[in-house]
């Protein structure tokens, strides 16, 4: 199985920003104990603070892989583009949020990912990576 975790604007920051909402653990340290706890998944992980470039990678994975886990941050409420990148391609996708977006500012409540999305994973820190990852080994 060939899963591919892409992560939008900031999520770079992840251990530096805000710990209060993201917690203290860089990112690259949580994708090495998901790559540990499952080797046999081919596991990628991309990040791009440019909506473009996350477009692009959406849709040269789209059509090759076996799923996207896609954390598209700040570009989840106002990319359409990526929203429709999804919908083009033939790979699944479930969205991803670290934070409870509905517990936020009222503008986090909309989102251009989740009608393209197989499923929408929100509010449980780091583990909601793993939980989206679960559900492809289920299904």
């Amino acid at each position: 199985m060939k899963i591919i975790i892409i992560n939008g604007p900031n999520l770079n920051l992840l251990g530096k920003r805000e710990p209060e909402v993201y917690g203290n653990e860089t990112f690259e340290e949580y994708f090495n104990q998901l790559k540990y706890k499952y080797p046999s998944i081919d596991l990628s992980y991309y990040q791009s603070n440019i909506e473009g470039e996350l477009i692009s990678k959406i849709q040269e994975v789209g059509f090759s892989y076996d799923g996207i886990i896609l954390n598209a941050a700040a570009y989840t409420h106002t990319s359409i583009g990526i929203g429709d990148a999804l919908k083009a391609i033939t790979s699944p996708s479930i969205e991803v949020h670290i934070s409870n977006t509905f517990s936020r500012e009222t503008f986090r409540h909309q989102s251009f990912i989740s009608p393209n999305a197989k499923g929408v994973i929100i509010g449980f820190g780091l583990k909601s990576y793993e939980l989206a990852l679960q559900s492809f080994l289920l299904h």
